[in-house]
């Protein structure tokens, strides 16, 4: 990487309220070799006369990250744990040299690669505690953005089950080090290569996203970040027209109804019915994201304190006014957002909230995201290929106090 003037490296401009995270190159200074990765130290030199470029600026930037898929086997380039962990050493002192009498600091992360058990195990015994802010990793578990079979594994539950292995070894990991390091989800694109129109960037794929959302959450992923906002076939952002693709709105409704509490919940029945919870975002009471992998299948689920199930798999007919937990009042009304696919087809994108057809307005403003006012005693009607966030405010959760 040539070096390059610093009143030109750091002349930038920053959206209003973004979180700034820069990539560092990783790769300056290394050298072949015999077993195939890269050794030698890193050399920092360009990448510390940024950050003082950017601090002279008075710029505010969230986070430092160190490199871009380099762990385990790489992605054209590998390097091995032990040098990553001393070139993470080295950034946390430039770091801190540089921010010197700052109030606050920016993250350090690493490595923006794909998890590998034994690789990540000794980068994070080999920093101690503060040296690393984030261990960050990289999501791209569908394949090549090429395949014909995207969306028969965006359906299959078996499939979506697959990456939480990665979330609860990362969580196991993080855990047995006693270390502060929290993990991210650095990037996640789904289908490498820039995904596959009509299918990344199209209603199927709030399937896979939400769900990724939610199942990183119980295994304490502190951030996910999506691979992208625009640009591919995967941004939020329609690439031409910067309309909101489906995921645009499915991230703004988890964002607006998830908190950050994730409470334990399951679901006796079929497998195709994905169920997620969290303590209600800013209000009172819990959230339900239930996500119907079904075409075929309209469930009717009543929420108890020890799960969620369809009316068919209730045991002892307990309805919403009947819990301990809700409270006595048959009256109590919760919120439901059904989002479901324009003219029923997976791969449109446009996405109806509610039945009614989510787009912005001649301004370029998001419409509102309007719920439905459903009595309390009634069961949650998730139908076929649908996604069902509720609110039910009158839940008592402890952990939500």
């Amino acid at each position: 990487m040539h070096s390059i003037r610093e009143e030109h490296v750091c002349d930038v401009r920053f959206l209003a309220r973004a979180k700034i995270i820069f990539g560092l190159n990783a790769l300056n200074g290394r050298v072949p070799m015999p077993d195939g990765s890269l050794g030698g130290p890193w050399n920092y030199t360009n990448a510390a006369s940024f950050i003082r470029c950017t601090v002279n600026k008075g710029y505010d930037i969230h986070g430092w990250e160190l490199g871009n898929e380099l762990s385990g086997s790489g992605v054209g380039a590998r390097i091995d744990a032990d040098q990553y962990a001393a070139d993470v050493i080295n950034l946390k002192h430039i770091i801190d040299s540089t921010y010197q009498g700052n109030p606050s600091k920016p993250l350090v992360l690493a490595p923006g690669g794909f998890f590998d058990a034994a690789w990540f195990t000794e980068l994070v015994s080999k920093t101690r505690a503060g040296q690393m802010d984030v261990i960050t990793h990289h999501i791209y578990n569908l394949g090549p953005g090429v395949d014909d079979h995207l969306i028969e594994k965006i359906l299959n539950p078996s499939y979506l089950d697959g990456e939480a292995s990665t979330f609860s070894n990362l969580q196991g990991i993080l855990k047995s080090a006693g270390t502060s390091t929290v993990a991210w989800v650095g990037e996640a694109g789904g289908a490498y290569n820039s995904g596959h129109h009509l299918v990344t960037d199209a209603f199927v794929f709030s399937f896979w996203y939400l769900d990724q959302l939610g199942m990183s959450s119980k295994y304490d992923t502190k951030s996910y970040c999506r691979q992208t906002l625009v640009g591919g076939n995967y941004g939020l952002l329609n690439t031409t027209t910067f309309e909101p693709n489906p995921d645009y709105y499915s991230a703004l409704l988890w964002h607006r109804l998830m908190g950050t509490t994730v409470l334990s919940a399951t679901f006796n029945g079929t497998n195709k019915i994905r169920t997620y919870a969290h303590c209600a975002k800013n209000s009172e009471g819990i959230t339900l994201l239930l996500i119907n992998l079904s075409g075929n299948n309209t469930n009717s689920i009543y929420v108890t304190s020890n799960g969620a199930q369809t009316q068919s798999a209730r045991k002892e007919g307990r309805r919403f006014s009947h819990i301990p937990g809700l409270g006595e009042a048959a009256e109590l009304t919760r919120e439901e957002y059904h989002l479901t696919p324009k003219d029923g087809n997976l791969q449109s994108q446009q996405v109806l909230l509610n039945g009614k057809v989510l787009a912005t307005d001649a301004n370029g403003d998001i419409p509102k995201l309007e719920p439905m006012q459903v009595e309390g005693t009634k069961p949650i009607t998730v139908g076929p290929y649908s996604i069902v966030f509720a609110h039910i405010p009158s839940f008592y959760a402890p952990a939500c106090r």
